[in-house]
């Protein structure tokens, strides 16, 4: 089941090495579940310091969980894919302790360019839907 990743099946490939490289993701604490092609999951508990003064979780760091499923997603299968763009469309609000699961899926890949969606649950609750624009470099 997606969101529960059994310790000895860790992802490989080119996006399990980036993210594994990925200081500011993985010092929020998010978690790389699954890498598939032009698929993957990341998950990320909201912790008190990433509200804002509403006390809700700032919208970066729901867009940073989003990017990064995003990242692993076009970089799934190599080579060296980065973002062009993103926008990302906030449907309910998010709080301190709250279990986010972002599941990215490509859309469509012409030339060196990609788009893919990124859902943000909370369980089954969608709270996010970000769109992400790619390049591949290099």
């Amino acid at each position: 089941m997606l969101g529960e990743r059994a310790e000895h099946e860790p992802p490989r490939g080119p996006a399990a090495a980036m993210f594994a490289a990925d200081q500011a993701s993985r010092g929020l604490g998010m978690e790389l579940l699954h890498i598939g092609h032009g698929t993957a999951v990341v998950q990320m508990r909201v912790a008190l310091q990433m509200l804002n003064g509403h006390s809700i979780c700032h919208g970066g760091f729901v867009f940073m969980l989003a990017d990064t499923a995003f990242a692993c997603a076009c970089n799934s299968d190599g080579p060296v894919t980065v973002a062009a763009g993103a926008d990302i469309s906030f449907i309910t609000a998010v709080r301190d302790g709250d279990v986010l699961v972002a599941t990215a899926t490509e859309r469509t890949r012409y030339g060196r360019s990609g788009i893919y969606d990124v859902t943000v649950r909370r369980g089954e609750e969608i709270v996010a839907e970000f769109r992400g624009r790619s390049r591949t470099i290099g």
